[in-house]
């Protein structure tokens, strides 16, 4: 029994541990934008006009936030990774990729510094996502799927795919003075509202402790069948939460080691 739970335990670590941070790496043939060009339209979704306008606003946010807005127009997700991946999941990827935002704010923890923000749309999808680093946390979450529903997805069917994405950039550029903007005081606050992720790992918790005692009352103290459950319970969550929770409860790592790791977001499809 023991033999049998070591190697159970050695496959689910291997997974967490080592094969999670190798899909990150997936993501071909999208050139990271140059140092405050912001844009990468490989779709050519953004009229020249559109992209002036996003540049010099853009620009000027960074210089006064230390906060970068990257947007982001790609064909189809198919064209740049190997395997069927979620809008979520892909722009998480190319978020932690890319290291967007900043993590060298003095007095601030990395992975609560880094507030970036990417905005991807995907035409042959007709998927859209916008991602925030991970120094927003949830907050936001609500605000940017506003944004995505009242905003950008709107002018996306009625084929307005630029002025979708400037004013979506708009919405998100306000969001980020409002929230980090110098000399401001103000940030905005949104009641944090439970999403399906979190009703799973909460279901997962109870799950695991009925499946504990019950072992426990069996086996005793020095059983082990309760162990082999908890790792095959934690994994299960762990992949739901993921799953359910649109990019921000998955993988977090990324070749910064987690510094620039992606968080919530909100996505959107039309």
């Amino acid at each position: 029994m023991k033999c049998n739970l070591y190697r159970v335990l050695s496959i689910l670590f291997v997974f967490l541990f080592i094969a999670g941070p190798c899909i990150a790496q997936m993501i071909e043939d999208i050139d990271r934008p140059e140092d405050r060009t912001f844009i990468t339209d490989l779709a050519d979704l953004i009229s020249a006009e559109g992209k002036d306008h996003i540049r010099t606003k853009a620009d000027q946010l960074l210089t006064d936030t230390d906060t970068p807005i990257i947007v982001v127009t790609i064909d189809r997700m198919s064209d740049h990774v190997n395997k069927s991946l979620r809008i979520e999941t892909f722009a998480h990827f190319l978020f932690d990729q890319w290291e967007i935002g900043n993590v060298d704010l003095d007095g601030l923890d990395p992975k609560d510094a880094n507030k970036g923000v990417l905005l991807l749309v995907s035409e042959g999808d007709r998927k859209a996502r916008i991602q925030l680093g991970a120094g927003w946390g949830r907050e936001m979450d609500r605000h940017c799927q506003k944004i995505m529903d009242g905003v950008i997805i709107p002018a996306f069917k009625s084929g307005k795919f630029s002025d979708g994405i400037v004013q979506g950039f708009d919405s998100l550029e306000d969001m980020v003075r409002n929230g980090i903007g110098k000399g401001s005081s103000r940030s905005p606050k949104y009641k944090k509202e439970k999403t399906t992720g979190d009703y799973l790992f909460i279901a997962g918790l109870i799950g695991l402790g009925v499946f504990t005692v019950i072992s426990l009352a069996k086996n005793g103290s020095n059983g082990s069948a309760w162990i082999l459950w908890a790792a095959i319970f934690g994994v299960l969550f762990f992949i739901l939460k993921a799953m359910a929770a649109g990019g921000g409860g998955g993988y977090s790592g990324g070749s910064s080691g987690g510094g620039y790791s992606g968080g919530g977001g909100a996505s959107g499809s039309w």
